[in-house]
């Protein structure tokens, strides 16, 4: 069963050994287990439902509790406080389209506000549900989860927007197809959220990013159905496709995606180099992604981040034996991580692999084989557990994502750790800022940080904690002209920068948009735009 108020299962765990704790406490200090609130408890925070409990909604208390947080820093902290609210006065669950619109419409004729609802994996806020004198209602998507066509001669198949990842794969794979879309809540999120927050897998080097994924859209707006997409390409004015991408509901429920396939590949292998230093390993991506080697990823991890990773990672002896090796090839301190994805036929993988170790021993790049990439591979969606133990050993955890050109990359990222640390210094708090690049584009990169810090114990401070180290952050990522998101979307959270980003007139015309397909206002306000 999925865990109420954390990630996962209520049986997944991230175990962190003794030597793992020992270098939290030395980072940041000796953290304090919390009391968190226990389902009861929260259960008991959900007031009466405005709504009655008549078909197509449910006012059941626990659904509509599970159904009004995602996993941004003030998610987890009101999941873990118990404090969940506001709620939704009722949840819909729709099972295809037409039942989709006629949910929107009924929330219409009640003058409710809809909040949509796909797998309940948003970081930044997207989930939310306003404070207001309208009654509230989630729908969810989740049961709109088929495949419901494939052409298989066009390479291009249609799936409920609901679809969570392992389903969407799932159910290609008997027809000989993938889509290849791996966000790190590949778990959880689904086709539909994906497409409408600019989602980008980890093996977008290959795959491409969701827009790139996307062939066509079928919304229930509050103004009628709206269909996007549908050939391969068209010069017949905008492509209004990307009116969809990125609209984080508020034009209308997207509730069937079309999307570009792939056949699926006979040999995939993930490899780890070490280089020396940072410098040597920025330039070394930078040169692998300009050749336009034909690999499905590039993850390069900073010295902080590399140092992290194989010290939580549990394996002492490995580990040792590793720095032997590295250190008798000349890479000692400092040392920065690579991950590379090699996909395609047996020959494409065997020449593949020759180029791109070939360009990285030209930076000094030492190949360790495919141990730690298999390592990789295997827990490549756990990463989101950490936090869970973290929490529960009284460390807090959140993420910034951001992507620049790769002249402004390693300013952009040495800034965003020293923010972090800088912004609960008054506080004589230390913040363990580690950072990777995750997505590799021959002008740039994404830049994507991770800050761990103690919690205080007490949900308020705790919040003003994160509220102060995220307006830091995000500050110091518009003024180095970084994107406010690269591929967890806007939300709330982002929202209050995305002026600075789209400008006076884009700000308007994103407004207008929305008016036109949503004249009450009543799809997810507050996210996206204020």
């Amino acid at each position: 069963m999925r865990r109420w108020n954390g990630w996962g299962e209520d049986s997944d765990e991230f175990a962190l050994g003794e030597d793992a704790r020992a270098f939290l406490s030395e980072r940041v200090g000796p953290g304090s287990a919390p009391q968190d609130a226990t389902l009861e408890q929260a259960l008991a925070t959900v007031p009466e439902s405005r709504l009655p409990a008549t078909s197509p909604f449910q006012t059941d208390p626990l659904l509509r509790l599970v159904h009004a947080r995602g996993h941004s820093f003030p998610d987890w902290v009101a999941m873990r406080s118990g404090r969940m609210g506001p709620y939704a006065d009722a949840v819909a669950l729709p099972t295809r389209h037409d039942e989709a619109a006629q949910v929107l419409a009924a929330a219409r004729s009640l003058g409710a506000i809809v909040v949509p609802y796909g797998g309940g994996t948003s970081v930044v806020g997207h989930l939310n549900v306003p404070r207001t004198d309208r009654p509230v209602v989630n729908i969810s998507l989740e049961r709109m989860n088929r495949l419901l066509a494939v052409d298989d001669r066009a390479w291009l198949a249609t799936l409920g927007a609901g679809t969570p990842g392992p389903q969407v794969e799932a159910q290609l794979r008997t027809h000989g197809f993938m889509l290849g879309h791996y966000p790190q809540s590949y778990p959880y999120s689904t086709l539909g959220g994906w497409v409408v927050t600019r989602s980008s897998g980890q093996q977008s080097l290959r795959y491409g990013r969701i827009e790139q994924l996307f062939a066509a859209g079928r919304l229930s707006t509050p103004r009628g159905e709206l269909r996007v997409g549908g050939v391969p390409a068209s010069s017949a004015g905008p492509d209004l496709r990307e009116a969809v991408l990125g609209s984080e509901g508020r034009l209308g429920l997207l509730t069937e995606v079309t999307a570009r396939l792939r056949r699926i590949p006979d040999c995939e292998d993930f490899h780890g180099v070490f280089f020396p230093d940072w410098d040597s390993a920025i330039e070394a991506t930078r040169a692998l992604v300009q050749a336009d080697l034909p690999l499905s990823m590039l993850r390069l991890s900073n010295e902080v981040e590399t140092e992290t990773q194989l010290r939580l990672a549990g394996h002492a002896a490995l580990i040792r034996w590793l720095q032997r090796y590295l250190g008798m090839r000349g890479i000692q301190q400092g040392q920065c991580m690579l991950m590379m994805g090699v996909t395609g036929s047996v020959a494409e993988c065997r020449r593949m692999r020759r180029d791109a170790l070939a360009v990285a021993r030209r930076f000094r790049g030492v190949h360790v084989g495919k141990s730690i990439g298999k390592g990789w591979a295997k827990n490549r969606f756990r990463g989101p557990l950490l936090r869970n133990a973290l929490w529960d050993l009284g460390y807090a955890a959140d993420t910034v994502e951001t992507c620049v050109n790769w002249p402004k990359a390693t300013a952009l990222m040495r800034a965003i750790e020293q923010a972090a640390r800088d912004a609960l210094a008054a506080d004589n708090e230390r913040v363990h800022a580690f950072t990777h690049l995750s997505h590799m584009y021959r002008q740039g990169c994404s830049i994507y940080s991770t800050f761990v810090f103690r919690s205080a114990g007490d949900p308020d401070a705790d919040l003003e904690r994160w509220r102060r180290l995220k307006t830091r952050v995000s500050e110091t990522i518009v003024a180095h002209d970084g994107t406010i998101s690269h591929q967890h979307g806007v939300g709330v959270d982002h929202a209050p920068y995305l002026p600075a980003e789209k400008g006076a007139l884009g700000m308007d015309l994103i407004r207008a948009m929305a008016r036109e397909f949503d004249p009450d206002g009543m799809m997810n306000p507050g996210k996206l735009f204020q």
